[in-house]
């Protein structure tokens, strides 16, 4: 689907009308926007997507009846996230939904009245997005990702499946997630009762990734940890060749890679959280105050595992590991 222009109903001066007063237009069809950190051919964007239309659609929002969409595909460029921030401050649909911590942030910058529901954002207390969990207070909420349990978790199936891995790379993007350095002590700290020595690849280019890979190749016992990264994702295709060409054993956060090839997964179900945020939408829409929406973490988490990409790692996964997958691939 490309992106469509948006219609400006009422100029600069709907940008600057309360959320309250938005909330009793109710005689009009309503607009949307969703900005995801997605490309648009990606398959995890798609299934994100399906599942938030079939949420919004449960609760009785029709596309082209009383509700109208417009999707903003951003595959985690920065200018591109900017230039459809500027947009949609000046635009005013009634709703924006933010995919991710860096999109979230652009949008948190110059748009004050318009509400905004962030999905998959990690510790938004903690990066100010919102004022607490409880109560955000201001015009944003949402639904958070990241579990700090699931470090531990991660790092606990690798263990299982690759009992020979002694050290791991933990990789991800500084301009997309920087909030893992202020984690980092804690992450070294869980390692270490594996036993793992925990290093960390903080990339921005494909040479980097490579790099990164590589380096954990050079000597015996390494593997990788890729947690929830706006970066990574879009390069993930990259990362799963470069793995498998190292012979590097790997986690992700998300199932899709493990269609793709990966190894294995273990985070929260994606296409969970966005269909349960449209019930937000829903709520906002029909005169909720996002102030006083509580920030939800998540609710479902998914463990997945690729036994041919395992077994040419010449990996061999216990059955008991293969019994807790919530999807094998053979």
């Amino acid at each position: 689907m490309k992106r469509r222009e948006f219609i400006t109903l009422l100029g600069c001066v709907a940008a600057t009308w309360p959320i309250t007063a938005r909330a009793q237009q109710s005689d009009r069809m309503r607009r949307i926007a969703v900005l995801m950190n997605n490309a648009e051919d990606d398959p995890e964007g798609q299934a994100r997507g399906a599942a938030f239309r079939q949420g919004l659609q449960a609760l009785g929002w029709t596309e082209g009846n009383n509700l109208r969409t417009d999707w903003y595909w951003t595959a985690g460029d920065i200018g591109r996230i900017r230039g459809d921030v500027t947009e949609l401050a000046r635009d005013a649909p009634d709703i924006i939904v933010a995919n991710g911590r860096v999109i979230l942030s652009e949008a948190v910058q110059v748009i004050r009245s318009i509400p905004i529901v962030f999905v998959l954002v990690t510790d938004p207390v903690g990066q100010g997005f919102i004022s607490s969990l409880a109560r955000p207070g201001g015009n944003v909420t949402g639904f958070t990702f990241f579990e700090y349990a699931m470090f531990g978790k991660s790092l606990e199936l690798l263990k299982k499946v690759a009992p020979a891995v002694t050290r791991v790379g933990f990789i991800f993007n500084p301009d997309m997630s920087a909030y893992y350095d202020q984690f980092l002590p804690d992450f070294e700290a869980d390692a270490r009762q594996y036993p793992i020595k925990l290093t960390v690849a903080r990339v921005g280019t494909e040479a980097e990734i490579d790099a990164a890979v590589a380096k954990l190749a050079a000597a015996p016992g390494g593997g990788l940890m890729v947690p929830p990264d706006a970066y990574t994702l879009v390069h993930r295709d990259l990362i799963v060749r470069s793995t498998a060409q190292h012979r590097i054993p790997a986690i992700y956060s998300y199932r899709q890679v493990i269609k793709e090839g990966g190894l294995m997964s273990y985070g929260p179900e994606t296409s969970d959280i966005f269909q349960r945020s449209a019930s937000y939408v829903d709520r906002i829409l029909k005169g909720a105050n996002p102030a006083e929406l509580p920030a939800q973490a998540p609710a479902k988490f998914e463990f997945a595992i690729n036994l041919k990409t395992a077994m040419a790692l010449g990996l061999t996964v216990p059955s008991a590991v293969v019994a807790l997958a919530d999807e094998v691939i053979e």
